[in-house]
């Protein structure tokens, strides 16, 4: 449907966009295992932005209460232009954690579909192929939407309702972050 960012290619911008980030943090944490990368949260709004306007970005994610790192983490979010939403972790009969923050996502947007007198593009960092239907509302409505994700990792549902769909893959050295070697 819209522009298909592939290594070396750049996406037309409209610098005038006035742009609301969401970022799924569990499904840019599983991202960036895959592809072996440690995001500078500094770095990240910046490439998402690409020289267009910030209206908001918001960053969703579960929490373990007591986890002093994770509190720590989530405190320089806020303090350095993130609106962290979070959600206390839920652990399955088989052991593992997570939180689910896909309606918190979905209702956002939507929301934010809303003000296209502040706001004219939504840039969504997520798999959750779950959000598909309220990405269809989104666009239906005539918002602009940006899908950031690994490809290998992204059902094609999610690409083919964005009006473009930017790989992480192609700008983890953007937003990697590097260790000093005193470090």
């Amino acid at each position: 449907m819209g522009w298909n960012l592939s290594e070396g290619e750049k996406i037309p911008l409209d610098l005038g966009d006035r742009a609301a980030i969401f970022i799924d943090g569990g499904s840019l944490f599983r991202a960036a295992n895959h592809l072996n990368l440690e995001v500078d949260y500094e770095k990240l709004l910046p490439c998402l932005l690409r020289g267009r306007a910030l209206l908001r970005a918001h960053f969703y994610t579960g929490f373990s209460p007591g986890n002093t790192k994770q509190a720590s983490f989530l405190r320089w979010m806020q303090n350095n232009g993130y609106r962290v939403m979070q959600k206390e972790l839920t652990v399955s009969s088989d052991g593992s954690r997570y939180a689910d923050m896909g309606v918190e996502i979905a209702i956002d947007m939507l929301q934010f579909a809303d003000y296209s007198n502040q706001v004219n593009l939504l840039v969504l960092v997520s798999h959750d192929v779950d959000l598909v239907y309220a990405l269809e509302k989104i666009v239906h409505r005539g918002m602009r939407l940006e899908v950031v994700g690994v490809r290998s990792m992204m059902h094609e549902s999610m690409i083919t309702v964005a009006d473009d769909f930017v790989d992480l893959a192609f700008i983890q050295n953007d937003i990697r972050k590097f260790r000093s070697e005193t470090q």
